[in-house]
């Protein structure tokens, strides 16, 4: 069995990693490969975190690819001739060296994959190395991501110093973040450096902060083999939250902060719901309550330059009885006088309960592990204290206006909004936060003169009783951006029905009041705020 100590990180050996790099395009160790290797059935069973179809399909296979991914993901041990042949250029010498595989002991390390002859040593994975793609504008991506072996490799729970590779929330916020060309961006949290490597691709300049002097060995070790010729580069600082880069400011602020959590009230507690090593660094904060991301949000507007933005994830608290963004709200009133527009979205919500088994799963505890209870007790115990009665997860984006607009207070704007379109959420979120700032600036005679245009994707659903002429609700329905449905009354739909550009919206609106006999004054006060509305949220177009 593997040992409860992290291996040490890898080494960033340039000669080395050149010859590393060379060896995973000639396998070809990607994404595309390995699916087609591994075929639908066990893609599905490793994306639900059960390895043994994947591990039936490389039985016995001595290809590099094959090699490689029994080795670098899913914890084999394997003969060192194999990884000779799998790695003509680097030799198993130089993984060695470079600190990815290691010598495995001598007592089954590897378990049933560990079939060497005897006499033969067996080297296992220091590290996980996995295969990444995606597209952003500037074209095809394909990354080896390293990171340190998952509970699917190891079988243990994870260390409290564990570098993640890239999950679900680390999709989600490279999705979301805007990739329009900017000078400098901050990778706050960087951990392995995904996001960092991403913002290279579209900025002159990035900075990757971490308070884990292990993630940011990972992360040097991720820029070197994933260097492109033209990239920014990537300077990589040690340091809590944003002390690394006091006094400095940026045009993109991109963070997936380390906002689980987790029991501290008394040592109790903390013994209670600790990982192995005393305490979760990759996902917890050191912070009782949501407090680390209030105090992160209050730090961050003064970090924004002129036009700069800002894109997080965050999990916060809902107490009994109070709005689901009630503390967000709060948070972000520094922000708001300093002039920052923010826009809270809520994605989803659990229960205190759920949260519990959430994260202690995400830790590699289970109900089957005699600390499960008292994990959960202690977790309930501290939402019990403080009357939290739900947990809320979601993004917070944050834009500072450009230089030479009036200034004015910021504008918040909330809402849950759990649906994803079709298209690209990057960019619809970005167009977005500046329209808020555009409408800022609109009185409603300027929108009146404006000809706004309904977006292609958006349809008009009625629901109606069946026989009756008319129906009992109209919905406003975006199929791109978050999916939106908008309740709509008579005057509203035929208003959006007829916004195709060739009117302005005054005279969209006197022609429908004209064929509906409404009073234009009384329409108008009450369609201008639903058309900004409808505008903020891409479902019309200026």
């Amino acid at each position: 069995m593997q040992t409860d100590v992290l291996d040490a990180p890898p080494r960033v050996i340039p000669p080395l990693v050149s010859a590393l790099r060379a060896d995973l395009l000639a396998a070809p160790y990607t994404i595309a490969a390995t699916e087609d290797l591994y075929g639908p059935l066990a893609v599905a069973a490793l994306r639900r975190e059960n390895p043994v179809p994947a591990r039936r399909v490389l039985r016995g296979r001595t290809d590099p690819l094959a090699v490689l991914l029994s080795v670098l993901t899913l914890g084999a041990a394997v003969p060192r001739p194999l990884i000779d042949a799998a790695l003509p250029s680097l030799g198993a010498e130089g993984a060695l060296e470079l600190g990815i595989l290691v010598p495995a002991s001598a007592d089954g390390e590897g378990g049933a994959d560990a079939d060497a002859a005897d006499g033969e040593s067996l080297l296992r994975a220091a590290i996980d190395l996995s295969p990444y793609s995606a597209q952003d504008d500037a074209g095809e991506i394909d990354w080896w991501i390293a990171s340190d072996l998952s509970e699917l490799a190891t079988g243990r729970p994870l260390r409290g110093e564990h570098v993640l590779g890239v999950g679900g929330a680390s999709l989600t916020l490279a999705r979301i973040t805007p990739r329009d060309a900017v000078g400098s961006v901050l990778d706050l949290g960087c951990g392995g450096g995904i996001q960092a490597l991403h913002a290279a691709r579209h900025a002159r300049r990035v900075v990757a902060t971490d308070l884990s002097e292990r993630a940011l060995a990972v992360a040097a070790f991720n820029v070197a083999l994933n260097a492109e010729e033209g990239a920014a580069p990537i300077e990589l600082r040690h340091g809590s939250l944003l002390e690394p880069v006091a006094g400095e400011t940026f045009d993109l602020v991109v963070s997936n902060p380390p906002f689980v959590i987790t029991p501290r009230d008394t040592a109790l507690a903390h013994d209670r719901t600790a990982g192995a090593e005393g305490s979760w660094t990759y996902r917890d904060g050191g912070r009782a309550g949501d407090t680390l991301l209030a105090e992160l949000l209050g730090a961050l507007p003064s970090h924004l330059a002129p036009g700069g933005r800002a894109v997080m994830l965050g999990n916060w608290e809902v107490p009994d009885g109070e709005a689901t963004d009630a503390h967000p709200r709060a948070w972000l009133d520094p922000a708001l006088e300093d002039g920052v527009d923010a826009w809270v979205i809520l994605r989803e919500t659990e229960d205190p309960a759920q949260y519990a088994e959430t994260w202690g799963r995400d830790g590699g505890v289970t109900d089957r592990d005699p600390r499960w209870q008292d994990m959960q007790e202690a977790w309930l115990d501290d939402f019990a204290a403080r009357g939290v009665e739900g947990l809320g997860f979601g993004y917070l984006l944050l834009r500072r206006p450009e230089c030479g607009t009036a200034p004015r207070p910021g504008i918040l704007r909330s809402e849950e909004a759990t649906g994803t379109g079709s298209g690209t959420l990057s960019s619809h979120l970005t167009a977005s936060l500046a329209m808020i700032d555009v409408l800022a600036g609109i009185d409603d005679d300027a929108l009146a003169a404006s000809r706004p245009v309904r977006a292609a994707d958006v349809v008009e659903r009625r629901h109606l009783t069946p026989g009756a002429w008319d129906p009992t609700l109209i919905e406003l329905v975006q199929g791109a951006g978050l999916a939106r449905a908008v309740r709509a009354d008579q005057l509203l739909a035929a208003t959006v029905g007829a916004l195709d550009g060739t009117l302005t919206l005054g005279q969209t609106v006197s022609a429908v009041c004209a064929l509906t006999d409404t009073d234009p004054d009384q329409a108008r006060e009450t369609l201008f705020p639903q058309i900004r509305e409808l505008v903020t949220t891409g479902m019309l177009s200026l």
